[in-house]
């Protein structure tokens, strides 16, 4: 396992003025860590990536011991808990990827990661769709790798994607805003109150709202209550709710609502013809002619020429991650 640290930012200080802190399958830099002796470089996660993040490289079956090259493997049997074979010379190393993966895991909880980057399709780290074969050679695209299964049962609530599913311009952007999120969330862990909880959920509302209008009510409902309640119950039910909630995509739809929402909040400070371009470039949005970077864009521009509550300017929906990530330029 290796770390790299590369530049960072104070375009919004505590925020991303430091590096995530990533997992990542080692191939994914460009380790030569394959069964083959190759290597599978992502230039989204080293070129664009890199520049906002401390990587934490890891590869189970180098790191078990199996060596470069070595026999591929698959899963077979069971979906849900299927062995891990070396097919050429029926090794089965099921025991030893499950033992390593669990002794992996203090050393990767206490790193404080941010999110993980996993290799599609492996056997030990593919978190979507492994091919699992049959008593029979059949494959079934149903399974989940040996150490991908261990990492999300232990940290359910770390974000977790395949490097195959960012190359979709919707995942990619959700993954990274999870990620920014989760971050905030584990620094209001490491030092809560109720006031800062009230202050993250309010910095979230919009967020919330584009991802999960249910959710957001049902957190709400939590916030609203926690002075009836210990902190540290109430903590532990927002956090799986929240990371829910920021897993689910957001639509056309969605946005378009929320941005109506805000445009609200001008009411009454903007020309008329300043209205109507923003109610303009929100129907453009939403028939798909412009991504939703443009209404953003003039949002902030008008946040910054007209007086409006404190508490929207602190929205992480107008800012949730770098803007020099350009990927709402894409959505």
């Amino acid at each position: 396992m290796s770390t790299q640290t590369n530049k960072t930012t104070d375009e919004r200080p505590g925020d991303w003025e430091e590096p995530l802190r990533l997992g990542v399958s080692a191939c994914l830099m460009g380790e030569e860590v394959r069964f083959n002796g190759g290597h599978t470089r992502d230039n989204f996660l080293v070129h664009t990536l890199s520049e906002w993040v401390e990587w934490v490289t890891v590869c189970p079956e180098f790191e078990m011991g199996l060596g470069v090259p070595r026999e591929s493997l698959r899963l077979i049997g069971d979906v849900e808990d299927p062995s891990v074979v070396a097919p050429k010379s029926g090794t089965d190393h099921t025991v030893g990827m499950k033992t390593w993966s669990q002794q992996k895991l203090p050393e990767l909880q206490a790193m404080n990661l941010h999110g993980f980057v996993l290799k599609r399709a492996s056997p030990s780290c593919g978190l979507f769709r492994v091919k699992v074969y049959d008593d029979n050679g059949v494959p079934a695209a149903q399974g989940r790798g040996i150490f991908a299964r261990v990492l999300s049962d232990a940290m359910p609530l770390l974000p977790l994607e395949e490097e195959g599913r960012l190359n979709d311009p919707r995942l990619r952007e959700n993954f990274i805003e999870r990620m920014f999120a989760y971050r905030r969330w584990r620094n209001l862990e490491a030092d809560p109150s109720p006031a800062k909880l009230v202050q993250f959920h309010t910095a979230h509302k919009f967020t919330l709202m584009a991802h999960s209008p249910t959710l957001q009510v049902e957190l709400g409902r939590l916030v609203a209550n926690v002075g009836k309640h210990p902190l540290e119950q109430v903590l532990a039910d927002y956090a799986p709710l929240f990371m829910t909630a920021m897993t689910k995509v957001v639509t056309a739809k969605r946005h378009t609502n929320v941005l109506q929402h805000v445009q609200g909040f001008f009411k009454g400070s903007l020309t008329r013809e300043d209205t109507e371009e923003l109610s303009e470039v929100i129907e453009e949005y939403r028939l798909g002619r412009v991504p939703i970077v443009v209404p953003l864009t003039l949002f902030r521009h008008h946040l910054r020429r007209h007086e409006t509550p404190e508490w929207l300017h602190q929205q992480t929906y107008l800012k949730p991650y770098p803007s020099e990530l350009m990927l709402r330029n894409h959505v």
